[in-house]
């Protein structure tokens, strides 16, 4: 990188293997440390610092938040920034002495990526409430209807005789001709 401090115009392109040292992402998925991620790099010297240009890509392993099952989620993102050679508050990064550290601008760029809610499909149906069955495995899967608790007493008189009542209109005009 050494030869490109200070040389408007110059450009160079690398190829880099990265080894993640810590998890980027959050609890539920992540880009796990120790896994890699490819990156493809372009550095072009300008007036005021080295525009970096990158691709990088890899693999996040999470799990699903409805239904609970492990997946992976590619991460593919793009990353533009200019590391300029004094410190300015217009630029947010600079070059350190002949270096440029790269971690924190993939790093956000990669968490800034991963889903805030992942699932394994868009149409996972999640977990059963009542059992938690996977409700994508077992389609079918159903249970009875609930009791209400208020008329749970009530489900034992199933066994009761019902009676027919008298019609109303005939016992009351029965009542009526015998006080004439």
């Amino acid at each position: 990188m050494y030869d490109l401090l200070h040389r408007p115009g110059e450009m160079r392109e690398r190829t880099l293997q990265i080894t993640v040292p810590d998890d980027m992402g959050t609890d539920i998925i992540a880009v796990k440390a120790g896994s890699t991620l490819d990156v493809d790099l372009r550095l072009e010297s300008l007036h005021d610092g080295i525009l970096v240009s990158a691709d990088v890509s890899g693999t996040a392993s999470g799990e699903c938040v409805r239904c609970l099952i492990d997946i992976e989620h590619p991460v593919e993102v793009e990353i533009q920034e200019l590391f300029a050679y004094s410190h300015d508050e217009a630029f947010e990064y600079e070059v350190q002495v002949d270096t440029i550290d790269l971690e924190p601008v993939i790093r956000d760029a990669v968490v800034l990526s991963l889903p805030f809610q992942p699932v394994c499909q868009d149409d996972c149906l999640g977990l059963c409430p009542q059992c938690g069955v996977r409700l994508l495995d077992n389609p079918g899967h159903e249970h009875e209807a609930p009791v209400d608790p208020r008329w749970a007493a009530l489900a034992g008189l199933d066994g009761l005789k019902h009676e027919p009542q008298e019609d109303v209109a005939d016992a009351s005009s029965g009542v009526t001709e015998e006080k004439r």
